[in-house]
């Protein structure tokens, strides 16, 4: 059944509210400092390890299994540093896959991944830390492009509309919605730049942020992917208007992990 435009445009308001009581909180622990912001991190990663276990599993986890991994990546983060921790991941990662075989078999239904929501939740949390560890700017730039693609992909995306992107994954997706997010993100991170770092880095930074915006709206349609396969609409209902925290956060799943390995590899720097 199609959503009334009553309820579509509740559905907005209560978006637009979200995003306005938890953006600020975001960017203050950004701000103010390493370990505020790993608190942060850490939150996000034992609520996404819940949803996560909770769409595959489709009944709530332990909760010391939740908060164990959670604090466990990023106390290995810290305590390692990058390296360590994307090591550690890989392993972890191969160890998943053990380990979902024997849920699988064990609960006669194929297709369970209890253990992939580790790695890829951990990656993103070791990319975001690693990440404020050469301050705050390189993060915020992050943030910035990736809630520029969001919010440019749903403007033009309802504005335009047209062909469907991937309608099997996500009917809503436009190519319209794809290319304003990119453009829309374009904007934000040369912009973003020429504040905190250097007005003459705005064309590559406008570059590197649309193709970051494409990365996105990739994890957006890999997580579209997930909840299709399992059967639910959004990945929890914590948040009003968006849903659960995998749902706000789709997103930068993918886009933190390329950016903090794009700034290793060139030894970028904000500052």
């Amino acid at each position: 059944m199609a959503s009334s435009p009553e309820a579509k445009r509740s559905n907005l308001t209560l978006r637009i509210l979200s995003s306005l009581v938890l953006g600020p909180l975001i960017l203050a622990a950004v701000y103010v400092g390493r370990w505020e912001f790993a608190v942060i991190v850490g939150l996000l990663a034992v609520l996404g390890v819940d949803e996560w276990l909770r769409l595959v599993l489709r009944r709530p986890p332990p909760g010391w299994a939740r908060a164990a991994a959670a604090i466990a990546i990023v106390a290995v983060t810290i305590a390692t540093g990058c390296a360590g921790a994307i090591a550690g991941l890989v392993v972890l990662a191969a160890a998943t896959v053990l380990f979902d075989i024997a849920v699988n078999l064990r609960l006669g239904t194929p297709g369970r991944m209890p253990g992939l929501g580790l790695p890829y939740l951990g990656l993103t949390v070791v990319a975001l830390l690693h990440l404020r560890q050469d301050g705050w700017q390189p993060v915020l730039w992050l943030l910035l492009v990736v809630w520029a693609t969001d919010i440019g992909g749903y403007i033009f995306g309802r504005w335009i509309g047209g062909p469907k992107l991937a309608p099997r994954l996500s009917p809503k997706k436009t190519w319209a919605g794809l290319i304003g997010g990119a453009g829309l993100a374009a904007v934000a991170g040369a912009a973003a730049i020429a504040v905190l770092h250097r007005a003459g880095a705005a064309v590559p930074a406008a570059l590197g942020a649309a193709l970051l915006a494409v990365v996105a709206q990739a994890g957006d349609l890999a997580e579209s992917a997930i909840k299709r396969h399992y059967g639910v609409k959004d990945s929890g209902t914590l948040i009003p208007g968006h849903g659960g925290v995998l749902d706000r956060i789709d997103g930068l799943l993918a886009a933190a992990p390329v950016f903090a390995l794009f700034t290793a590899l060139l030894d970028a720097s904000f500052r």
